[in-house]
């Protein structure tokens, strides 16, 4: 092969070798992790919780592996196109040096929970089965010191950060659109969020004048009709402003969804066109004190009384809940049926509050949580006694089926948690870059300084591989095929990767990145959350050993 720091042009095929390599290793670990918590076929819940060390790391595991086969999916795409240049290539060697290396060496559950093989049962012949001629070039090759500083080198004199390969013009477009957007309100973000402010509904209403809340919304309803693959880019693009601007169009996002999927054909017709333009604003009530991901548990109750519902109970960890004007509410109709049976959701009309009275409804009541990132929509408590719901607002008239209706929308929620978590990414990158150019120490810019660099061109490569594992998920959203998994694994190493590009970005800046007043202060802060909202990482990995394993797919 040649050298690691130029183009490769026969790296391709010891990359596909090498994924044939981690495809079977993956599935020898799923077998070992299958005989720990499913020995008589079927998964025994006590046995997984006690197994859950190696079932999440199974789960990161077939994450690592389906991330290296849409990165070597990409590359192809390029090189069809005859895109696929040095700087791609880098990318792609260090990428599966770096990751197969990980899979028998230890991936990072956390920064305190390293997983290996042996945590499966795996013995010393299966680990040297894995180590094709083709894994050990990679490993030995792939990532290495030369590799990252030319990719480092590459970045730094503008040659961008990868081609995203998106294949259409139209995305294209909308990309450079919001680019500009995001642009735009850079600096100002900064201070919505070190004033502690409400994003402006000025720019509430530029993203509503440009489509962003009725984005997927299909064109009878008055929306765009585009696909989830859109929402990701635009998603992305506004995340990389800010995390605000990016989760201004979640909350619509899952309002829309829950109403297009499991509505009525007359509350599609009265809530999608309005939430489409911007008209009304949204928000997701579902959790509760003490309950976190455990929705089953839930004890907000919903009592009908005539033509009105009257709630009662307690909500917590809601965003943007005082500007909203309905809430996709979460609540228990029946007290008899237990667990997520006796759930219901509806579409909780609110006047929208002011600054002076954030909560001005009767029967409401609510206080501002204070939180350290994510501050332009604010998150608050919320207090319902005796507040009342039109009982025509019961989404799909139906009791019961709220759990069953939420859950048809997580695959959407966690590809635009992902698209959010890649954008938050790209700016602890960029501003990693920027400073690194700026700042001169002994007479060099310390982008020029091996640990510098290495720091900078992982983020790239990274960046890049969350990237192209959410577009996966996005697509296959797009194509009606169950994505349930994919979109766990996106969300999964996205969250992963925001966080620590923000950690290694502000080591860049030194004691400058611990200052308010530079930018990188507020990317830590807002990435943290990723990891922990749309379901915990730890939830994640949960959901994606359990989907594997149950549904024998990899």
């Amino acid at each position: 092969m040649s050298r690691p720091d130029t183009a490769l042009p026969d790296f391709l095929p010891t990359c596909r070798a090498a994924l044939e390599a981690a495809e079977s290793f993956r599935d020898v670990a799923k077998a070992a992790v299958a005989a720990m918590v499913a020995p008589e076929g079927k998964i025994d819940a006590a046995l997984l919780e006690r197994e859950q060390f190696a079932a999440h790391g199974y789960a990161w595991l077939a994450t690592y592996v389906t991330a290296l086969r849409e990165l070597l999916h990409w590359a192809e795409r390029l090189e069809a196109g005859g895109g696929l240049g040095e700087l791609e290539s880098l990318i792609l060697q260090a990428a599966f040096g770096e990751y197969l290396q990980q899979m028998t060496g230890g991936i990072a559950l956390s920064q305190v929970e390293i997983f290996r093989p042996r945590d499966m049962g795996l013995d010393g012949a299966r680990i040297t089965s894995f180590h094709t001629p083709a894994v050990e070039t990679l490993i030995a090759r792939g990532n290495t010191s030369a590799a990252r500083q030319r990719l480092a080198e590459l970045i730094g004199a503008g040659s961008g950060f990868g081609d995203v390969a998106l294949g259409d013009e139209t995305l294209e477009m909308v990309r450079d659109q919001f680019r500009k957007v995001a642009d735009d309100h850079m600096d100002a973000a900064h201070e919505w969020h070190r004033k502690d402010e409400l994003i402006p509904m000025a720019v509430v209403e530029q993203l509503a004048e440009l489509g962003v809340f009725g984005l997927t919304v299909p064109e009878d309803f008055g929306g765009s009709g585009l696909g989830k693959t859109a929402m990701c880019v635009v998603t992305e693009e506004l995340a990389r402003g800010y995390i605000g601007l990016g989760s201004l169009g979640t909350r619509s996002e899952i309002a829309a969804e829950l109403i297009r999927l499991g509505g009525t054909p007359e509350q599609q017709a009265t809530w999608l066109p309005r939430i489409a333009s911007g008209e009304i604003q949204t928000t997701a009530v579902f959790t509760e004190p003490g309950t976190g991901s455990d929705l089953g548990s839930l004890k907000t109750r919903a009592v009908k009384d005539g033509d009105v519902y009257k709630i009662t109970g307690n909500k917590t960890w809601i965003t943007h809940a005082a500007r909203s004007d309905v809430m996709t509410l979460l609540v228990r109709t029946d007290s008899v049926q237990p667990g997520y049976k006796g759930l219901s959701m509806f579409l909780a009309e609110k006047p929208r509050g002011t600054e002076d009275d954030p909560f001005p409804a009767p029967g409401m009541s609510g206080g501002e949580i204070k939180v350290l990132g994510y501050r332009g929509m604010k998150e608050y408590e919320l207090s319902f006694d005796g507040f009342e719901v039109k009982a025509e607002n019961l989404l799909g008239g139906v009791e019961g089926a709220g759990f069953k209706q939420l859950m048809a929308t997580f695959e959407s929620a966690r590809v635009q948690t992902a698209a959010r978590a890649v954008g938050v990414a790209q700016n602890a990158l960029e501003l990693g870059l920027g400073y690194a150019l700026e700042r001169v120490q002994f007479a060099k810019p310390i982008a020029a300084f091996p640990r510098v660099a290495g720091k900078l061109a992982w983020m790239a490569v990274e960046t890049m591989i969350a990237r192209q594992l959410t577009l996966f998920a996005a697509r296959e959203k797009d194509s009606e095929r169950r994505c349930d998994i994919e979109a766990g694994m996106a969300k999964l190493l996205a969250a992963r990767v925001a966080w620590s590009n923000a950690d290694n970005a502000l080591q860049i800046h030194g004691g400058n990145g611990y200052a308010e007043e530079y930018k990188i202060s507020r990317v830590l802060c807002d990435a943290r959350i990723l990891n922990i909202f749309e379901g915990a990482a730890e939830i994640q990995a949960q959901v994606i050993a359990r989907g594997l394993l149950t549904r024998g797919r990899n």
